[in-house]
């Protein structure tokens, strides 16, 4: 039996366990994990899961991590480093500003105005109240005032004027679709075939020279400068081909050997080609003492484009047969026939910029720009204009080109290569604007068009910036007339 002091003494010295004031209906067993099995297993789910989070909620995490966006550190009034007497920061004082651009993102506290505090003045904030732009990921941000970092402004779309700078009075400028009797040397000078004369129009200096004139029983149909000098080669009506030397306004030679009017001339270093309505093209060395070297045959109706390529190894011809050829220097039959054209195709123009792209365009019943790859020989794109393609240049400067137009609108377009969008539509001739010459700057183009105008427009920028007015007589206004 056991001892009752014994007893006693045992309750005394036992330590007492505190107690929980629960609810008559439990007790402190039902509060150990080891009775809630499956209150353990839904923690550990909950722990373990590899769940995706929605990035449209707002988050919330384990720890009171402060968001660097939505936490007012303006409240720290933390000041600016002292600039010294020159006005310059020192090395310091551009430490300090990255570090503080670094540390609060591009909102530094200098920038902040305390006045317009909202209510709750707490300086951390644990979620972000407002979406941060992209570039605020950067850990300085996008602000200007950083020392050290700059950032260049968006550049503003470039603006075309929508009238011509000068207009030159032509009279007797044909209206006929198949010639082409404007061009522009690399002399910078304008070549213009009125009637059965050919003037000379000076872009520096604005003088007028009367080159030649092929008497009563002849007209001029087509000119073309050589690519370098200032050599004119002039097609006739009756077949033949002039070479003028235009410095000295003498007749170095003439060629035969077409039957019908010259429509198309095209230089490629010495070698010069023409087009005629008899359906051929001849090859001629202007060095060698024969007429031509070569003849191509291919088209069935008038030649009235011809374009050599910038690197001199293909020949692009159209013809009122709605072709477009592609020929290399040796050959004699072409190599390439494009015939998706449904119409003359006059327009023809390689790009500058991109070797073996070449555009062509096709007459009214046509109305479409199309582009083409020689080197794999295949068909690009296809762009409708809603009017006759008379003619097509590419900027030297930029991937931009001018469309010329005729039935029925008569308008003048810039497009931006590849999506073809467009940059300006000019308007102002009230004929088909038949001919099209690009400056040797490749910033200005001329135009010319049945209405006997010629007329200049400041299309593209220059190589070395957008805004810089090209020296060619963009300072000269009014209209004046060629001969």
């Amino acid at each position: 039996m056991d001892d009752p002091t014994i007893s006693n003494q045992r309750n005394q010295s036992a330590p007492s366990i505190p107690r929980l004031n629960l609810p008559s209906r439990m007790s402190d067993s039902s509060l150990h994990l080891e009775n809630l099995p499956s209150r353990a297993m839904r923690i550990n789910r909950m722990i373990n899961s590899n769940y995706n989070r929605s990035p449209s909620r707002t988050i919330y995490s384990d720890r009171f991590i402060p968001s660097r966006s939505g936490s007012n550190f303006a409240l720290f009034d933390i000041s600016n480093s002292p600039a010294s007497a020159e006005g310059k920061e020192d090395g310091s004082g551009t430490y300090n500003s990255l570090l503080r651009a670094a540390l609060f993102g591009p909102d530094t506290p200098d920038k902040k105005d305390l006045s317009g505090l909202p209510a709750c003045r707490n300086i951390f904030r644990f979620k972000t109240e407002t979406k941060r732009p992209l570039h605020s990921l950067s850990p300085f941000g996008l602000d200007d005032s950083v020392p050290g970092i700059s950032h260049s402004p968006v550049k503003a779309p470039r603006k075309v004027p929508r009238s011509p700078y000068k207009v030159l009075d032509a009279p007797a400028l044909q209206d006929d679709f198949y010639l082409n009797l404007v061009d522009w040397s690399s002399n910078n000078v304008l070549a213009v075939g009125l009637g059965n004369c050919v003037y000379l129009w000076n872009a520096c200096s604005s003088k007028v020279t009367k080159l030649c004139d092929l008497g009563v029983d002849d007209s001029v149909c087509s000119v073309g400068w050589a690519q370098r000098g200032t050599h004119l080669a002039v097609g006739t009506s009756n077949g033949k081909v002039q070479i003028w030397d235009a410095s000295r306004c003498r007749r170095v030679r003439t060629m035969e050997g077409h039957r019908l009017r010259v429509g198309a001339l095209a230089w490629s270093s010495s070698l010069l080609s023409s087009g005629s309505r008899d359906k051929s093209i001849l090859q001629r060395d202007i060095r060698a003492q024969d007429d031509f070297v070569s003849k191509l045959s291919g088209h069935k109706s008038e030649v009235c484009g011809l374009k050599w390529s910038y690197d001199n190894r293909e020949l692009a011809s159209g013809g009122n047969d709605n072709k477009l050829f592609v020929w290399n220097q040796h050959s004699t039959q072409p190599v390439l026939k494009y015939c998706e054209h449904t119409a003359a195709v006059k327009a023809i123009a390689w790009s500058p910029r991109l070797h073996g792209l070449l555009a062509s365009g096709g007459g009214t019943a046509d109305r479409c720009i199309r582009f083409w790859n020689t080197t794999t020989n295949t068909h690009l794109s296809c762009m409708d204009t809603g009017s006759q393609v008379c003619n097509l240049v590419w900027s030297k400067n930029v991937n931009e080109l001018v469309s010329t137009h005729g039935y029925s609108q008569n308008q003048i377009i810039v497009w931006r290569y590849p999506t073809m969008s467009k940059l300006a539509t000019l308007t102002g001739h009230t004929y088909r604007v038949l001919y099209l010459a690009i400056s040797p700057d490749g910033q200005i183009i001329v135009t010319g068009a049945g209405d006997e105008t010629l007329r200049f427009w400041n299309v593209f920028p220059s190589p070395k910036s957008q805004n810089t007015d090209s020296e060619i007589g963009a300072s000269s206004f009014g209209r004046t007339t060629i001969r």
